[in-house]
This record gives C-alpha cells, sequence and structure tokens, in this order.
C-alpha cells in the first residue's frame, strides 16, 4: 500500500511488543520512499532512520543516532513518548489519519513492552515497595539518562531539561566536523583583520614621548594575528583529534563488556563531573579577561585618558584621531575583545577536556591492572604515548600563544619600531655589545599576567599527564625530550625583556617547539623494544 509515495503498513494490532513490532517494521521498511523501479527501497538502517525522524520539518531537536540504535539492538529499552510521534510520523507516511493510528499502536506495543518487563523482574527476584515505579519510569524513556543526554531540550509536550555548559562546550570539540571550530576562530580573527584595514588601524605608527616612531597597527600584532589565525585553530584541531580518537575509538576498546553508548555515558558523567570548572572558566574569561579588562585597559583610556597603558592599535584614537574616531575604535575594541575573551574560554575548554582525557585513561589502566586479561594493560600502554604525544602538541601551542602575548606587550615598551626589528636588534646586540633593555618608561602591562596565566594552565596539563601516564618504561626517553623542549620554551618565555640576548634563547626554543609539533615523539622507538615489552611473565 503506498501513502504520499511510501511504503505504508497497517497497525498489525497482533498485540506485539515494541521490540517485536519495530523488529517487523524496520525490515519491512515502512514509511521509507519507493526505489527508481517502483520498489520498496530497503530495510531501515538506525543511520537512515535517524536522519528521516530528523528530517521533520515540526522536529525542532531531531533525535540523536544512539536512540535509534537501541531500538534495533536486543536489549530491554523502549521508546519515549516524544520519539513516539516522530516514529508514528515515519511510519504513517505523513499521513495525518495513519500517524495517528500508529501513534496508538506504538503506545500501547510500548505499554506492553513495559508490562512483560516487570513481569520479568518479579518472576526473577523479590522487588522493593518503590521498585515497580521506578522500573516504569527507567523504561517509560528510551533517552539515555547520562549527563550529555539531559542538557538536551525535549519537545513542547515535555518539560525543559536543564542546561549544562560542560556538556555543550564538550560538544563544540567533539560533535560535527573537526574543521567547524577552528575554522571559525580562523574566520573571525579574518573578519576582525578586514575590519581593521577599514578603519585605516591595520598598519599605523605614532610618535612616542621621546621621539621614537613605533608600529602598533592591528595586523602587527602576533597577539591578535598570529595567535588567532595560526595557533589556536592548530590548538582545537590538535584537542578535537586526541578526542574524537579517545571516545570514539581507544575508550570503546579498553573498556571490556562496553559498548559504545555505555562509552559515551562514562565519557559524558566524567566532563559532567567538572562542570563547576567550565563554569569558573567562563565567568573569569567573559567577565574579567573581557568585560573587566575591556573597560579598564581600553573603554576608560579612549573617554577619560589615562591609565599608564602603552598606546597600542586599541588606543591609537588617542593619540592620533585622524586615522580613528573615538565612537569608532570604542565599536571596534569591544568586538575584539568579546572576541578573545570567547576564544580564550574554548581554549581553556580545551585544556580541561585534556585533563580528563587523561584522568580517564588514568582510571581504566589502573582498572585493567585487576583483570586477569594481560591485553587491556598492553593496550593501555600503547593509547598512553599517543595521548601524551598530543598533549605535548598542544602544550608547546598553547606557551607559543603565551609568547606572542608577552612579546607584544613588550615590545610596545621597548625601542623597537616594529616587532621585528626588535627581536633582531635585541639578537644581534647580544652578539656584539650588550645594551641596556630598559627604555626608562613604566607602564602597566596586564596582558603579561594573562600570558603567564595561559602558559602555567598549559604547563599543568603537560606535567599531570606526564605524571598519570609516564610510567612506561620504554615511553621514559620520547617524554624526557618532550619535558625538555616544553621547560626550554616556558623559560624563554619568562626571560622575554628581561635581559639582552633573550630573543636567542626564545628562537632556539621555538624551532624546537615547531620540530615537536611535526614530530612530538622526537624519533620512535625501536621496534624490538615494543616487542620486549608485549612479553609477560
Amino acid at each position: 500500500m503506498l501513502k504520499n509515495g511510501k511504503l505504508f503498513l497497517p497497525p498489525p494490532k497482533d498485540g506485539s511488543d515494541f521490540k517485536e513490532l519495530f523488529r517487523q517494521l524496520a525490515a519491512a521498511g515502512a514509511g521509507r520512499p519507493l526505489g527508481g523501479d517502483g520498489f520498496p527501497a530497503g530495510p531501515w538502517t538506525p543511520e537512515l532512520l535517524a536522519e528521516a525522524i530528523s528530517q521533520i520539518d515540526s522536529n525542532r531537536i531531531g533525535v540523536d543516532l544512539r536512540t535509534v540504535q537501541l531500538w534495533f539492538q536486543e536489549n530491554d529499552k523502549g521508546i519515549s513518548t516524544a520519539n513516539i510521534r516522530w516514529l508514528a510520523r515515519v511510519f504513517g507516511c505523513d499521513d495525518p489519519a495513519a500517524t495517528s493510528e500508529w501513534q496508538i499502536e506504538l503506545s500501547a506495543a510500548q505499554s506492553r513492552l513495559a508490562a512483560k518487563r516487570r513481569d520479568s523482574k518479579k518472576a526473577g527476584s523479590i522487588v522493593a515497595p518503590g521498585a515497580p515505579d521506578l522500573e516504569r519510569t527507567a523504561t517509560a524513556d528510551d533517552e539515555p539518562k547520562s549527563p550529555a543526554e539531559l542538557t538536551q531540550d525535549t519537545d513542547g509536550q515535555g518539560p525543559r531539561r536543564r542546561f549544562s555548559l560542560a556538556s555543550r562546550s564538550e560538544a563544540l570539540f567533539s560533535r560535527g566536523s573537526p574543521l567547524n571550530l577552528p575554522a571559525s576562530v580562523f574566520a573571525g580573527a579574518t573578519a576582525l583583520g578586514f575590519l581593521s584595514y577599514i578603519t585605516g588601524i591595520h598598519n599605523a605608527t605614532y610618535s612616542r614621548a621621546d621621539g621614537l616612531v613605533k608600529q602598533v597597527g592591528f595586523l602587527w600584532a602576533p597577539n591578535w594575528t598570529f595567535v588567532f589565525m595560526v595557533l589556536l585553530p592548530l590548538f582545537f584541531a590538535f584537542v578535537i583529534e586526541l578526542l574524537v580518537f579517545w571516545k570514539y575509538d581507544a575508550r570503546l576498546k579498553l573498556v571490556a563488556q562496553s559498548d559504545r553508548m555505555e562509552s559515551d555515558d562514562d565519557w559524558a558523567r566524567n566532563v559532567e563531573a567538572s562542570s563547576y570548572t567550565y563554569w569558573a572558566v567562563f565567568l573569569i574569561c567573559v567577565l574579567f579577561a573581557g568585560l573587566f579588562q575591556w573597560i579598564g585597559v581600553s573603554l576608560i583610556p579612549l573617554i577619560k585618558g589615562g591609565g599608564n597603558y602603552a598606546i597600542d592599535w586599541g588606543k591609537l584614537a588617542i593619540v592620533r584621531p585622524e586615522v580613528i574616531s573615538l565612537p569608532m575604535q570604542i565599536v571596534f575594541t569591544g568586538l575584539a575583545y568579546l572576541y578573545m575573551c570567547l576564544c580564550f574560554y574554548l581554549f581553556f575548554v580545551g585544556l580541561i577536556l585534556l585533563h580528563t582525557l587523561v584522568h580517564d585513561l588514568w582510571k581504566i589502566g589502573e582498572a585493567s591492572k585487576n583483570r586477569p586479561r594481560m591485553a587491556y594493560q598492553y593496550e593501555v600502554s600503547e593509547v598512553s604515548p599517543r595521548v601524551m604525544r598530543g598533549i605535548f602538541r598542544c602544550t608547546v601551542l598553547g606557551i607559543l600563544i603565551a609568547i606572542c602575548m608577552k612579546a607584544q606587550s613588550s615590545y610596545l615598551t621597548s625601542t623597537g619600531e616594529n616587532i621585528a626589528v626588535w627581536l633582531v636588534s635585541d639578537m644581534s646586540s647580544a652578539l656584539s655589545e650588550p645594551k641596556d633593555v630598559s627604555n626608562g618608561f613604566r607602564y602597566r602591562m596586564p596582558t603579561h599576567y594573562t600570558s603567564l596565566l595561559i602558559a602555567i594552565s598549559t604547563c599543568v596539563v603537560f606535567l599531570y599527564g606526564s605524571i598519570r601516564l609516564g610510567a612506561e618504561s620504554r615511553f621514559h626517553l620520547p617524554l624526557w625530550k618532550m619535558s625538555a623542549v616544553v621547560a626550554l620554551l616556558f623559560a624563554g618565555y619568562l626571560l622575554i625583556g628581561a635581559f639582552a640576548g633573550f630573543s636567542i634563547l626564545l628562537g632556539i626554543g621555538v624551532l624546537l617547539a615547531i620540530y615537536g609539533l611535526i614530530d612530538p615523539g622526537f624519533g620512535r622507538w625501536r621496534a624490538s623494544e615494543l616487542g620486549n615489552n608485549q612479553s609477560v611473565s
């Protein structure tokens, strides 16, 4: 029978429970459009059915693929009231009368499945007085009750579930295309670059009180261009790659007797456990690093003057009002600081997720030691080096971000005409006659503090990972090499502007860091060593 060009099967009304009824309809392909030859297109698959439900116009939130997979599996899970509505639309071929009939049939089938479960529970064990009600509640909803799923909103017929910042933030990294987040950050930086060009502050100079002409254009500031166009997108790309590898591949192999849904639920609970950390970081980034810093460092100096901050592109209207007007400068800096604080919130989210990943892997490794099968311990020892290599890449990028921020802040207070000339002259001065790095000016430099927070935070995650995952003997040498590069790079960051010639040490650290991004293991260990470590006594 056809309805709206789709295969329609009437409700059998044979007393089947939901599992039996759904199995028959999925195999027959009920509700699927006919093929080009006029014959049925074939049975439903979880992917096809989830896509069909999500394409229903009135279904604002769609359906999770894991939920549909539960319907196909041999388990005791039923279907929620909300999803009965959408499944009835599919089986009813978008016909109102047929949809109504199927909604009644599916609801009755779900009730029969719940009754069977209660009867089997009663027959198998003595049930506590409150258990039947709890059991009925559990079987009424097919959605997994993990913290991640509790963050989704139901349709208008059900209550609104609570918002979870932790789960929503984690979803930005683990769901959708891996290109989405890095591309969004890059696009935002590109947009700011275009705006700076339109307003005329992309390449601007001003004459300081001592007669030095300094370059303070927006495109000359590495902490606004190189950081957001190169370093942060790379950081997000590495975090996403590592997180997807762990969540959808490695974790499933390491956790014994676990399916995809159980593994995802366990991971969601680990993410949700840090909920307060996400909120704390969000408030600090948005309120203090974003709003309050913009008001204190940019807005008040622009309106009232003063503040004893070095002139940069954000305060150019004070000394060169013919280049950019005061209202335009306020709007541009407001957009830039809003973009910056959101990006750095996501940066710290990446660090939190890396910490969660390390802790999760460590717990699984500890649990595997009590299992009789030694293969699990071997698999953990195989995953740990890859995780540490990914964390090392992210740590290097985090310190490079801090270096760009501190270098730009130090340049603004130096005697260099632009940041490139300043670094080259510092390097040459160390090779000839050392010069005094002081310029006689004393400015407030809040970027020094924020960059220090970023550098320390990234190093703490790397240190935590090294302690938890670096116990494998065959991983000691690569880990020591990684640690040495991190230490050298961090020392180069701390010594920016401290003495003449600091750029030599900084340059060495940056070169090693770039090599480390390409080959984080600094050479692979011999295959024979790997084979020796596989043997067990």
